[in-house]
């Protein structure tokens, strides 16, 4: 099986890569930048697929050049997308990498027969929605409210996937990622954080997933309150919870106050004037 993972020389896809790793199984790593792994006698080709040793390739592609994407996705089985511009930008550059992006990798899969795609969307695509007042989880497909241009595109993502799942049967599954690292950074992550551990075994699960998912990517935190429905009907089990991390990140950032737009919110800082956009 070979699976194309854009945007490898990410965060994401960095923590990825070896927990993504199996027996008869080629990641074809794509990127615009060269990976921390991957030091070339010279410059690779845009579209040439380069051997990484065993397990691995890499490719140079821009997402929105279509004929790169095409030579990238030739021989591809799945698709995990992590690729495009990662925060908040001019509207031009998220539309370019993030929109028109997406609709050029959707295209190439569905020329190329490609049946199951992951598409690493983000919470942003709801950031606006707050907390249940009832205390219930928030739904995996809320209803979008996004608070940034990336957030939007984000949206957008969502509605090309259902869009190439209904209209050309492509397996889509939507990942509304929270914060991935090694350790929650902060409090708000107490709630917001999954482990690489889980974003591995989430990818998996949507590796296999039939028809279109929009689902949380979340750990089982504690202090979760995004919900794991979707997830789990895919196949998702959580191993992970960030409330090993409380005691000192309370300690030293105190308890969250939990009606703070920070911590009841979902885009959290993002929805704040000042720091929500270039407006």
């Amino acid at each position: 099986m070979r699976i194309l993972m854009t945007g490898a020389a990410g965060k994401v896809g960095t923590l990825l890569r070896p927990l993504l790793a199996r027996e008869a199984r080629i990641l074809r790593l794509s990127d615009l930048h060269p990976l921390p792994t991957h030091v070339p006698s010279s410059e690779p080709a845009p579209g040439r697929v380069c051997d990484m040793g065993p397990g691995e390739e890499f490719v140079v592609a821009d997402l929105a050049d279509e004929a790169q994407m095409a030579a990238a996705m030739k021989g591809v089985d799945a698709v995990v997308h992590l690729g495009g511009q990662s925060r908040e930008h001019p509207w031009a550059d998220i539309v370019r990498a993030n929109i028109d992006g997406t609709q050029v990798l959707l295209e190439a899969a569905r020329k190329e027969g490609v049946r199951q795609v992951v598409l690493v969307g983000s919470h942003h695509a709801a950031g606006f929605h707050t907390r249940p007042a009832d205390g219930t989880d928030l739904p995996d497909h809320a209803f979008p409210r996004p608070d940034t241009f990336y957030g939007v595109s984000k949206v957008v993502m969502e509605a090309l996937g259902s869009l190439y799942h209904d209209r050309f049967g492509i397996n889509v599954t939507v990942i509304r990622l929270g914060t991935c690292n090694e350790g929650s950074g902060d409090t708000r992550g107490l709630a917001t954080w999954i482990s690489p551990d889980d974003m591995a075994r989430l990818v998996e699960a949507a590796l296999t997933a039939p028809g279109y998912h929009v689902v949380w990517g979340v750990s089982d935190n504690t202090r979760r309150w995004w919900s794991l429905d979707g997830a789990r009907a895919i196949g998702y089990r959580s191993q992970d919870d960030s409330e090993r991390h409380a005691a000192a990140l309370i300690a030293e950032q105190g308890e969250p106050d939990l009606t703070e737009p920070l911590h009841d919110r979902v885009g959290g800082a993002f929805t704040l004037k000042e720091l929500g956009g270039s407006w």
